[in-house]
C-alpha cells in the first residue's frame, strides 16, 4: 500500500518536520493522497473512518504551522486522530491498528512523543490542554498548547468547566473547534473564512487590546464600545457564549480550505490568551459512501474501499446489544411508562428501533453521562420507569450520580450496562472491567450478569420490575447462540443455577465466563454453576458447595480485586467456613489491545487456561498434604 507511485508526497513524510519542509502549493495533493492512504488502510484493519477522513486538512494545517512536539497537540477521544499518527512516523505500522501488539487506536503517550496526552474518553481535551498551558507559563515556555475537541464533546459539562477555568486565568491556549455536524453554525464560505482571517490578524488584536487600554478609564464608553463588537460579530458568527467565557472567538473557517486554515492559524499563533478558533468540517469527507453515511462510518470492520461494504461472514448469533434492542422495545409496548436514556450512544447500544418507534419516549442526551443518571433518577421519581443503556466505561464518569441521586434514594432504575468485561480491539480505554467491583459496594443495587442472549432478556425483565436500582451488565459481541424463549419472564432474584453436577472441585461463573467453565469442567469432571447474581449472591448455595467439594474457583470477566470472586471469598469468610478458593478474572493491570479471544487467554480465562489452572492448584493442594503426612 505504502509506495511511491501510489503516495509519492506522503511517503516522504516520517515526521512534522518533513511535512513543514513542503511548499504550501503541495499541501492540497497531500491531503488528497492521505484521504486515499486512510481509507486503504481502515478497510484493510477496520477501525474509525469517516472522523478521520473530515479531519485531514485540519490535521495537515496544525502540524504544518505549530513545532510538535514542542508544541502541545491534543486530540479529544482520538477517533479523528489517525492522520496525526500517519504524519508522526507510524505510518509504516498502520496495518498493525487496534491489533496485538499493533498501534492503538487512540493516542497515548506511551506510543510518541507526539501524543501529549492519552485520550479515548469523550470531552478531556480542554482540561488537559490548559493544563499543559499552565505548565509552560510556570516553565516561561513560549511554546504552544492547543486542543482539538469536536462539537459532540462539546455536549459534555467538563469540556465547558475548562472553558469556564481557561477563561478566569488568561492562559495561553488555542482551542480548535471541529464542528463536524454543521450543528453550531452553517455560515461557512469565503465571507467568513475572510472574516476569520480578519478577526485572528495581528493589527485587529493590536486595535482591540489598545482600546481597552485607553477606555478603560472610560467604563460607560468601554462597555459601549464591547457591546458593538459583539454585535458586530454575532451578525456574522456565533461567538457570544465562548466570548462570555473569556475567550476570543475566531471563525467559522472551512476547515476543508488549507489555505484559509495555515492563515489563520499563524495569526492565532502571535495571539495570547485564551482563543477558540471554530473549524467546520464533513465526515466522510471525499469517500462517497462514508459521507452518505457518515455514523455506518463512524467505526468499522474490514471492508472493500472500492464499494465501502463490509467483509461477509462472522456468526449468526444475536449480539448482546441486539438482544437489549429488542427486549426495549418488546417492554415499551407492554408499559408506556418505560422511558429510554443514552448518553450520545443510540447505535451503539442498540435503541435506533426503539427511538424510531417512540420518539416521545427516548433520550439522547449527547455526550453527559452525569445527566443521564440523574435525568432517570427525576424521572424516576415521579412514577416513570427509566433505562439507562450506557457502555460499562463510560457510566464511570457518572458515578456519584448513580450513587447520590439514584441508590441512596433507592429509585427503580435499571442500567443497561453494554460492554461489560474485556472488549478487544478498542483497548484499555473501553474496557469495562471495574464494574462489578464498583457496583457491588452501592447499597440497594440489584446486579446480574448474563450467561446467554436469553438470560439477557430475563434479567433485563427481572430489573425492570424490580422496586429499586438494577444493573444488568453484558459483554461485547455475540453471546454462545442460544435462543430467546418466553416472553417478558423474571428470574428469581439471588438465585443461582447449578449447570453441571461434578467432583470435588466446584466453577462458579459469573456472567459470559460460563461457556469457557463447562468447557473446562468436562475435563476436569467439575461441578458449574451459573451464579447470575454478583449482588446478591446466592450464599445457600455458595454454603451448599463449600460443604461438598474440596475446591472452589470463582470465575469472572471483570477485575479480580473487589469484583465477584472476592464477594464470594467475603460471604465464605463471614461463614467461618475454610474451604480453599482460587479466584480468577483480570489481573490488576490494564489489558492492552488485542481480539477479545487473544484477551481472555492473556488473563487466563479461556477453557484451556481454566483448566490448567485448576489442575495446578488440585495438585498443589494434594503435595501439600503429603507433605504434612
Amino acid at each position: 500500500m505504502d509506495t511511491h507511485t501510489h503516495f509519492p508526497l506522503l511517503q516522504r513524510i516520517e515526521s512534522p518536520a518533513d511535512l513543514r519542509k513542503l511548499p504550501a502549493a503541495q499541501l492540497t495533493g497531500l491531503a488528497a493522497e492521505a484521504r486515499r492512504f486512510l481509507i486503504e488502510s481502515v478497510a484493510g484493519t477496520g477501525g474509525h473512518l469517516a472522523a478521520n477522513l473530515g479531519t485531514v486538512e485540519l490535521t495537515i494545517a496544525l502540524h504544518y504551522v505549530f513545532n510538535t512536539p514542542d508544541d502541545r497537540l491534543v486530540w479529544d477521544v482520538g477517533h479523528q486522530s489517525y492522520l496525526h499518527k500517519i504524519l508522526t512516523g507510524r505510518r509504516r505500522q498502520m496495518p498493525s491498528m487496534r491489533q496485538k501488539d499493533g498501534l492503538a487506536g487512540f493516542p497515548r503517550r506511551a506510543e510518541s512523543p507526539y501524543d501529549s496526552f492519552g485520550v479515548g474518553h469523550s470531552s478531556t481535551s480542554v482540561s488537559a490542554a490548559l493544563g499543559m498551558a499552565i505548565a509552560a507559563a510556570r516553565d516561561h515556555s513560549q511554546r504552544h498548547v492547543v486542543a482539538v475537541i469536536g462539537d459532540g464533546a462539546m455536549t459534555a459539562g467538563q469540556a465547558f468547566e475548562a472553558l469556564n477555568h481557561a477563561g478566569t486565568l488568561d492562559a495561553n491556549l488555542l482551542v480548535v473547534l471541529n464542528d463536524n455536524e454543521m450543528s453550531i453554525s452553517p455560515n461557512v464560505g469565503g465571507l467568513s473564512n475572510y472574516l476569520a482571517r480578519i478577526l485572528s490578524g495581528h493589527t485587529y488584536a493590536t486595535v482591540r487590546e489598545g482600546s481597552k487600554k485607553v477606555l478603560s478609564g472610560m467604563p460607560g464608553v468601554r462597555e459601549l464600545a464591547r457591546r458593538a463588537e459583539e454585535h458586530m460579530k454575532g451578525m456574522v458568527v456565533p461567538g457570544t457564549l465562548f466570548e462570555e467565557l473569556g475567550f476570543n472567538y475566531i471563525g467559522p473557517v472551512d476547515g476543508h480550505d488549507l489555505d484559509a486554515m495555515i492563515k489563520t492559524l499563524r495569526n492565532l499563533q502571535a495571539l495570547k490568551g485564551p482563543q477558540l478558533l471554530h473549524v467546520v468540517t464533513r465526515k466522510g469527507k471525499g469517500y462517497q459512501p462514508a459521507e452518505q453515511n457518515p455514523c455506518k462510518f463512524h467505526g468499522v470492520g474490514k471492508f472493500d474501499p472500492l464499494t465501502g461494504q463490509g467483509q461477509a461472514g462472522g456468526s449468526e448469533s444475536l449480539t448482546y446489544t441486539q438482544v437489549f434492542g429488542r427486549w426495549v422495545c418488546d417492554m415499551a409496548e407492554q408499559d408506556e411508562s418505560l422511558m429510554a436514556i443514552t448518553p450520545a450512544m443510540r447505535e451503539g447500544s442498540g435503541l435506533v428501533e426503539f427511538s424510531e418507534t417512540f420518539p416521545e419516549r427516548y433520550f439522547d442526551v449527547g455526550i453527559a453521562e452525569q445527566h443521564s443518571v440523574t435525568l432517570a433518577a427525576g424521572m424516576a421519581c415521579d412514577g416513570l420507569q427509566p433505562v439507562v443503556a450506557i457502555y460499562s466505561t463510560f457510566l464511570q464518569r457518572a458515578y456519584d450520580q448513580l450513587i447520590h441521586d439514584v441508590a441512596l434514594q433507592n429509585l427503580p432504575v435499571l442500567f443497561a450496562i453494554d460492554r461489560g468485561g474485556l472488549v478487544g480491539a478498542d483497548g484499555p480505554t473501553h474496557s469495562g472491567n471495574f464494574d462489578f467491583s464498583y457496583l457491588r459496594c452501592i447499597p440497594n443495587m440489584t446486579v446480574m450478569a448474563p450467561a446467554d442472549e436469553n438470560e439477557c432478556r430475563r434479567m433485563l425483565s427481572t430489573g425492570f420490575r424490580l422496586q429499586g436500582p438494577a444493573a444488568v451488565r453484558y459483554p461485547r459481541g455475540t453471546g454462545p447462540g442460544v435462543n430467546i424463549e418466553g416472553d417478558l419472564e423474571t428470574l428469581p432474584v439471588g438465585k443461582a443455577e447449578l449447570r453441571r453436577q461434578g467432583r470435588e472441585i466446584a466453577l462458579l461463573a459469573f456472567g459470559s465466563t460460563l461457556a469457557a467453565a463447562l468447557e473446562a469442567a468436562e475435563r476436569l469432571d467439575a461441578t458449574v454453576v451459573n451464579m447470575r447474581f454478583v449482588k446478591p449472591l446466592d450464599e445457600d448455595a455458595i454454603a451448599r458447595l463449600a460443604a461438598s467439594h474440596r475446591l472452589l474457583v470463582t470465575i469472572e470477566d471483570n477485575a479480580v480485586a473487589g469484583g465477584a470472586g472476592s464477594a464470594v471469598a467475603e460471604s465464605l469468610a463471614h461463614m467461618g467456613n475454610t474451604v480453599p478458593l482460587v479466584m480468577l478474572g483480570i489481573p490488576d493491570s490494564f489489558i492492552e489491545h488485542a481480539t477479545r479471544e487473544q484477551q481472555l487467554a492473556e488473563c487466563g480465562l479461556d477453557a484451556e487456561s481454566i483448566y490448567h489452572r485448576v489442575r495446578r492448584e488440585m495438585a498443589g493442594r494434594i503435595a501439600s498434604l503429603r507433605a504434612v503426612d
